[in-house]
C-alpha cells in the first residue's frame, strides 16, 4: 500500500467506525399475517402484496424516509430517481453513511448481482440493473457485478456449463442497461474463483466466521441440503469486500460498498455485516427494492419459471399484448357500469403497478390514477397504455442487446484496472 494510499485508510477509518456496529441477524421465518420473503420464495396471502413495513421492522432495515431523499439531491446536485421518489427502493442498512462519505469525498463501490437460471431475463430482473445504473452515473463509482451461476447449479436441476452458459447470456442483457465498461467489472463465480487467490481466500476467511447452525438459522438449511448450498452464502457476501479485488482496489480493504437489491436478498448480507468487523472490513450498506408482482397477482413476485407471470426481455410485442391482455389482474369493476360506479383499486391492479416502474413522468402516473380511481379511466384503456409502454421498453432493449458481441462480453469481464479517481 502506498503512503498516500495509507493515510486515505486512517482518515477512512475513523469515518466507517459507525459501520461496524453490532447488527441484528434475523433467521428466515414466515411473517404472522402470511408474508414470505427469503431468497428463494416470495409469497403473500394478501391481494396488496407484501406488507413492506412490517418487513422493514421484521429484517430491522430503516425506511427510505424524505430525508434520505434530500440528501441525496444534496450531495449530488441532481434530483433522485423516480423508483426512489415511489418508494419502490424503499429501505436501506447505512445508506445515509455512504452519503456521508461521499459528501467527503471518500470512495465507495457499488456491488449487484443476478442469478442466471434462464436464457431470457424478464422485467422484475431488469429493475435493479436500471436502478443501479442511476446510482453509476450519478455517483460516478466502480460497480461490480457478480453473476452466481455456482448457485444455480447448487438449487436448479442444472449442469455447470449449462449455468455458465446461462450467466453469459444474462451478462449480454446487463451491459445492455448501458454501464460504464471503464468503470464496471463483470463475473461469474465459476471463473473468477478459479482466478482470483484474493477471492478465494477472503472468501475463507468468511466461512470460517459462520457456523452451520447460524447459516441453518439465518437461512433455514435443512439437514438434507448439500453443502454447497450451505457454503454459498460465503461466495455472495465476499463481493462486499474491497479486498477481493486487488486488480481493482490494489489490495486495499478500507473501500466500502453499496448494495442495491431486492429485500429478499437482505439475508446473505445480514450475515456478512455480522462477520465484517471480526475480519476488519467494513460492513456492506444495502438499498432494497419491492418486488415487481406477477401478472395472476400482487401475492407473488414475477417469476422466471412461469412465462404466463412474467414479461421476458425477449417477448415480441404480440406476446406482451397477449400476456397482459389475459393475465394481468386487474383492480376494476367486473362491468363497465360498476366501474363507472366505484371506480378501480390501484393497490391490486397489476397494470397500474407496473405503470408505478416504468412510468417516469410523475405528473402522467397521477393522472392515471385518479382517472382510474374515479372510474373514468377503464381497464382496457389502462392496459392499452401499459402495453404501448412496455413494447417500447422491451423492443428499445431487444436492439440494443443485438450489438453486444461475445468480445465485449470477454472484455467486461476481464479483471481489469477499472478507471475511478480515488
Amino acid at each position: 500500500m502506498t503512503e498516500n494510499e495509507t493515510q486515505s485508510s486512517t482518515e477512512l477509518a475513523g469515518e466507517m467506525e459507525k459501520l461496524n456496529a453490532t447488527d441484528c441477524t434475523t433467521s428466515i421465518e414466515e411473517d404472522k399475517d402470511g408474508d414470505i420473503v427469503d431468497p428463494w420464495k416470495v409469497e403473500s396471502k394478501s391481494a396488496k402484496g407484501v406488507d413492506y413495513d412490517k418487513l422493514i421492522k421484521r429484517f430491522g432495515s430503516s425506511r427510505i424516509d424524505q430525508q434520505i431523499l434530500d440528501k441525496i439531491e444534496k450531495v449530488t446536485g441532481k434530483p433522485v430517481h423516480h423508483l426512489l421518489k415511489r418508494g419502490i427502493f424503499f429501505s436501506h442498512r447505512d445508506l445515509n453513511i455512504i452519503l456521508d462519505l461521499y459528501e467527503k469525498k471518500k470512495p465507495f463501490f457499488l456491488y449487484t448481482g443476478r442469478g442466471p437460471s434462464s436464457d431470457a431475463m424478464h422485467l422484475g430482473h431488469l429493475i435493479p440493473f436500471i436502478f443501479t445504473k442511476w446510482l453509476q452515473d450519478t455517483f460516478d463509482v466502480p460497480l461490480i457485478i457478480q453473476l452466481t451461476d455456482d448457485e444455480k447449479f447448487l438449487w436448479k436441476d442444472l449442469s455447470l456449463e449449462e449455468c455458465h452458459r446461462l450467466a453469459i447470456e444474462n451478462a449480454k442483457d446487463i451491459i445492455a442497461c448501458g454501464f460504464d465498461k471503464e468503470k464496471t467489472f463483470i463475473f461469474a463465480d465459476t471463473d473468477y474463483i478459479s482466478q482470483s487467490r484474493a477471492f478465494y481466500t477472503t472468501m475463507c476467511r468468511i466461512q470460517k466466521c459462520v457456523t452451520f447452525n447460524q447459516a441453518r438459522g439465518i437461512f433455514g438449511f435443512q439437514d438434507t441440503d448439500c453443502i454447497g448450498k450451505i457454503s454459498f452464502p460465503s461466495i455472495q457476501a465476499t463481493t462486499s469486500f474491497s479486498v477481493a479485488f486487488p486488480q481493482i482496489f490494489n489490495g486495499r480493504k478500507d473501500i466500502p460498498c453499496l448494495i442495491p437489491c431486492a429485500i429478499d436478498q437482505d439475508p446473505y448480507f445480514r450475515m456478512t455485516r455480522d462477520i465484517a468487523p471480526r475480519l476488519g472490513y467494513h460492513k456492506p450498506s444495502l438499498i432494497h427494492s419491492t418486488f415487481i408482482p406477477s401478472l395472476q397477482g400482487a401475492q407473488t413476485k414475477m417469476s422466471g419459471s412461469d412465462p404466463n407471470s412474467s414479461i421476458y426481455l425477449t417477448d415480441t410485442p404480440k406476446q406482451i399484448k397477449t400476456k397482459i391482455n389475459k393475465y394481468a389482474f386487474s383492480g376494476g369493476g367486473a362491468t363497465v357500469e360498476e366501474h363507472r360506479e366505484k371506480g378501480g383499486d390501484c393497490d391490486i391492479d397489476i397494470s397500474y403497478k407496473y405503470l408505478t416502474f416504468f412510468l417516469e413522468d410523475d405528473g402522467k402516473l397521477e393522472q392515471i390514477r385518479k382517472d382510474y380511481t374515479s372510474g373514468e379511466l377503464l381497464t382496457g384503456y389502462l392496459k392499452k397504455d401499459l402495453i404501448a409502454m412496455l413494447q417500447e421498453i422491451v423492443a428499445k432493449h431487444q436492439e440494443k442487446r443485438k450489438q453486444i458481441t461475445e468480445e465485449e462480453v470477454l472484455e467486461y469481464m476481464r479483471p481489469r484496472k477499472l478507471i475511478y479517481d480515488y
